[in-house]
């Protein structure tokens, strides 16, 4: 009888699920045939996207030459709002513009120090950082060493007390960082002694070249182009400031991705630089300053600061990217830009400067390849 109970609700509940399964073949409409194979499975695993999220110049604050570049309640709200959208992506990176140290003495030659640029970030400011998600750093500019070695030193130390990784010193050019099963290179250039040579293509192509047979997708940052406002503009030719060979960034962009390169985030003007497409790896040129609270000018071009978030499929191919339009306001920190500024000056800057780039960019800040 207990055996013939069972039987009778087996039936009954096959009955039930042809009931539904044939409900739900009635809703919806069915392919000729679908063929599952290995290849359709791993097309679909490299679509699935991942994200990098890449940001200017950080400096929050120098007690060098006077405590009074030093910011409002220990930097507690320089860009405490933008914390949900810096952690959100797979992997974040910015560039780590200064040395940290409380009292280390300042090695870079001035003869005013009233006119001398030259960054010490004290220890305890660098919580913020950590704080707001980051995951990478560059060290690979020219104030890396205003405090010479042992203050290169000791911002390792802070950035890997933090759990945070860095790259672009002789001793540290790259990085491999794994998440969900993704392999992420992580390598930068400037033409600063002391770190990665942005002019030594040679070197810079073994590096990149090494991180791409180790990677799924592959990052490339540089510190490189003329400063300021008036070099907004890409001239695809060899640049020069202040005496010093600060590289060909297109050209060397180009070279990087011929080696292996997905991704290219530039620094060191200071100010926005277009964006690029090149075999389906995405450039932009200068991401400008994203958080520098003294000694750097935040009005009109130079307070531009955008968050871009750039997707690409797991082999690094470009998908699309978002740029979150950030500005800088003088003596506060970094805040949301509801006019979207840097995003329509990224448009602006790439019809002008790169138009046959086949790139898309709305007013929103979607970017989006045209073919």
């Amino acid at each position: 009888m207990r055996l013939h109970l069972v039987h009778i609700i087996s039936i009954l509940f096959v009955s039930q699920s042809a009931l539904i399964a044939q409900e739900a073949i009635d809703t919806i409409t069915l392919q000729d045939s679908i063929i599952v194979t290995p290849d359709t499975i791993q097309k679909q695993i490299d679509e699935k996207l991942v994200s990098i999220i890449g940001v200017g110049d950080i400096m929050l604050g120098t007690n060098f030459p006077h405590p009074k570049y030093m910011p409002p309640q220990n930097g507690d709200s320089l860009m405490k709002g933008l914390y949900p959208f810096l952690s959100d992506a797979s992997i974040s990176f910015g560039n780590l513009e200064g040395a940290y140290s409380d009292s280390l003495p300042i090695t870079k030659r001035c003869q005013d120090t009233a006119n001398c640029y030259a960054f010490r970030s004290p220890n305890f400011l660098f919580k913020h950082i950590a704080d707001a998600g980051f995951d990478v750093l560059s060290m690979a500019n020219n104030h890396s060493g205003d405090l010479g070695v042992p203050g290169r030193l000791n911002t390792i130390e802070q950035i890997e007390k933090a759990g945070l990784s860095h790259v672009g010193l002789l001793e540290y050019p790259s990085i491999v960082i794994e998440r969900d099963s993704v392999k992420f290179g992580f390598c930068a250039f400037a033409p600063i002694r002391g770190t990665c040579d942005i002019n030594d293509t040679e070197e810079a192509i073994r590096i990149v070249e090494s991180l791409n047979d180790r990677c799924d997708v592959t990052v490339v940052s540089f510190h490189g182009g003329a400063e300021g406002s008036k070099y907004e503009n890409l001239t695809r030719e060899r640049e020069m400031f202040l005496g010093e060979d600060r590289g060909n960034v297109y050209e060397f962009a180009r070279k990087m991705i011929d080696a292996g390169a997905d991704v290219i985030l530039g620094h060191g003007p200071h100010v926005l630089r277009a964006v690029d497409l090149y075999k389906d790896r995405f450039i932009i040129y200068s991401l400008g300053n994203f958080c520098t609270y003294s000694r750097m000018k935040v009005s009109g071009i130079n307070g531009l600061a955008p968050i871009l978030k750039v997707f690409t499929n797991k082999k690094g191919e470009f998908k699309k990217a978002e740029v979150i339009s950030c500005k800088q306001i003088k003596g506060l920190g970094t805040r949301i830009d509801k006019l979207n500024k840097a995003a329509l000056k990224l448009k602006e800057l790439t019809l002008s400067d790169i138009p046959e780039a086949k790139l898309k960019i709305s007013t929103e800040g979607i970017i989006t390849p045209t073919n």
